[in-house]
């Protein structure tokens, strides 16, 4: 064995490093049941205390039970934008990591029940060298991370201002005595190696970048003197909760300078901080990143449609699409502070020349994105509106009414619809002189009763969107025979989509759904019925009477006692 083998040996066994108090990571919570308007709105006794018993809305928000801490692992946005903010945002970033899983429709929930394989650990390993490399290979990068000049190769001094100044941003923490004094050992049998002090500081930096500190977020909190079986987040836990949450990303020394004097959890500390962190741009791109997990979002750039059927494709539509939504919910929530409710029912979107062909619309700028405004008479609104929606739950040769409303039962108004039986034929009857319409050939679909009961659920309200084919474009016929767009929703009846998209906005399951899945995200964590319930009927109310502004429910949720506090540690 080489002896830089042996060094790359060396840190490995460091970044084993136990994490918080050893424990393994934790699986808390449920999958989410069915979200009906009675649920909404009421509930039975057996499921504990409702909206109703706390009086006029808008209550304050109530005590919850808290759920049991949870190690949850760096979402691959994460990595990236801490990469990003820490080291620099003109590195070449690892084209893949461990993938991401889904619970409940969103990665930063299914963090806290991931673990890493095998090959995710080799993949952990390549982007942390590769990135220590980039950085201290340069000179000018070299700056960014090093507030010293080497005197020798084996500089302890040196290497120590690396490990406590970079390492107390990608750790979330400072260092503590016994990682100061192993990566600093690491650092110097490096330079015996390489005679380089940079070169030997790769080792360091790409043991930081492998640290189960770095790669997991450690929410363990401690005892509360003050509620006896329950536990608080320290200052620091509480810094990176905030961090991930409204930034995507680790805190900045301002925000780690409070939690390091203990005065984040002070209530009016906490809410001027909470005010400066979604004033900051960094908020942005947080919310873009909830607007993406909650939306599926991601999937879009594997987007695949026949070129034969639709002359509009290109394979660069997903990614275009994608864009779209994502400047739309950005001008929603920071340039217009509006309801949310106009996310679905806007005229006003951004296209870019591509797009505006598949509207029919003229685009604003020859060669980027722009603001238009829809044709008034037109049937596109909002996000139900646009191809990332449209094109993204359809088929690759056709519209899916299925698809659509699927998304819009499970998504937008948080219903659970069970999956068909493994063994069921799902395929839909092809067109045929007396089924040439998909409204037609799903109601010959329905006629078999292991099919009816989802397909009656979400068949109506998909059916809506069928004036748009499978890539988004409007039409009125199909197989030369009128479209029939018309439905209800929870008997809530439309004539065509922007009047559907009216009911989807109004329905209060709407405002609840977005409002837990906004906690869910924020608590990174699934819901528990009868735990959460109440919180998320307030908070809720809250945003309701409040018109619906995400940015006010951010901060509530953000001061909320449930996102401060933790349960007991579960052996």
């Amino acid at each position: 064995m080489s002896s830089t083998s042996a060094l790359w040996l060396g840190l490995a066994s460091i970044a084993l490093w136990s994490c918080g108090d050893g424990r393994a990571p934790g699986r808390s919570g449920s999958m989410a049941g069915p979200m009906t308007d009675a649920e909404v709105q009421d509930a039975s006794p057996a499921d504990g205390p409702t909206l109703a018993d706390q009086g006029p809305a808008p209550p304050a928000l109530p005590t919850a039970t808290p759920a049991a801490p949870t190690l949850n692992r760096l979402t691959q946005s994460q990595y990236r934008n801490i990469i990003g903010d820490v080291l620099g945002d003109d590195l070449a970033l690892p084209p893949t990591l461990e993938p991401d899983v889904a619970l409940e429709g969103l990665f930063s929930v299914g963090a806290s029940a991931t673990t890493v394989s095998a090959r995710g650990v080799e993949l952990y390993d390549e982007a942390a060298r590769s990135l220590a490399r980039q950085v201290l290979s340069d000179p000018d990068r070299r700056l960014r991370i090093l507030q010293c000049v080497p005197a020798n190769p084996a500089d302890e001094a040196c290497f120590r201002s690396l490990i406590t100044g970079t390492g107390r941003r990608l750790l979330r923490r400072a260092p503590t005595d016994s990682e100061l004094d192993a990566l600093t050992s690491l650092g110097v049998r490096a330079a015996a190696v390489t005679q380089d002090f940079y070169a030997a500081a790769e080792f360091v930096l790409s043991a930081l970048l492998q640290s189960p500190s770095f790669l997991y977020r450690a929410e363990i909190g401690l005892p509360d003197v003050a509620a006896p079986g329950l536990r608080r987040l320290t200052d620091l836990e509480l810094a990176t909760r905030l961090a991930f949450f409204l930034w995507n990303s680790s805190p900045d020394d301002a925000l780690l300078e409070l939690a390091a004097a203990e005065t984040l959890h002070e209530p009016a500390t906490l809410e001027l901080e909470v005010d400066r962190m979604l004033a900051d741009p960094r908020s942005r791109r947080g919310v873009r990143n909830f607007f993406d997990e909650w939306l599926g979002l991601q999937s879009l750039t594997e987007l695949r449609k026949d070129p034969n059927v639709f002359r509009h494709y290109a394979a660069d539509l997903g990614a275009m699409a994608r864009e779209e939504t994502l400047r739309s919910a950005d001008h929603l929530v920071f340039e217009l502070d509006a309801d949310l409710r106009d996310f679905l029912t806007t005229r006003h979107t951004f296209v870019n020349r591509r797009l505006a062909a598949i509207y029919n619309v003229r685009a604003a700028e020859e060669d980027d994105f722009g603001p238009i405004e829809l044709p008034a008479e037109g049937e596109r609104r909002g996000f139900l509106g646009q191809v990332s929606f449209l094109a993204g739950h359809s088929h690759p040769t056709s519209s899916s009414a299925t698809l659509r409303g699927l998304f819009v039962r499970e998504t937008l108004l948080c219903d659970e619809i069970p999956p068909p039986p493994s063994n069921l034929n799902t395929a839909i009857p092809q067109a045929s002189e007396r089924a040439r319409t998909l409204r037609q050939r799903l109601e010959v679909h329905m006629q078999d009763p292991t099919c009816r009961g989802c397909h009656q659920l979400t068949d109506p309200v998909g059916l809506g969107f069928e004036r748009f084919d499978g890539i988004g474009r409007h039409r009125l016929m199909e197989n030369e025979v009128p479209i029939d767009p018309s439905g209800d929703l929870d008997t809530s009846a439309f004539v065509e989509a922007k009047e559907l998209g009216q009911r989807i906005a109004e329905s209060p399951k709407f405002s609840a759904c977005f409002t837990r899945k906004v906690m869910l995200y924020a608590l990174g964590r699934s819901y528990r019925p009868r735990e959460d319930k109440l919180v998320a009927e307030a908070l809720t109310a809250r945003f309701d009477a409040g018109g619906r502004r995400v940015k006010s429910l951010l901060k509530d949720v953000s001061t909320a006692e449930l996102f401060l506090r933790l349960g007991e540690v579960q052996p």
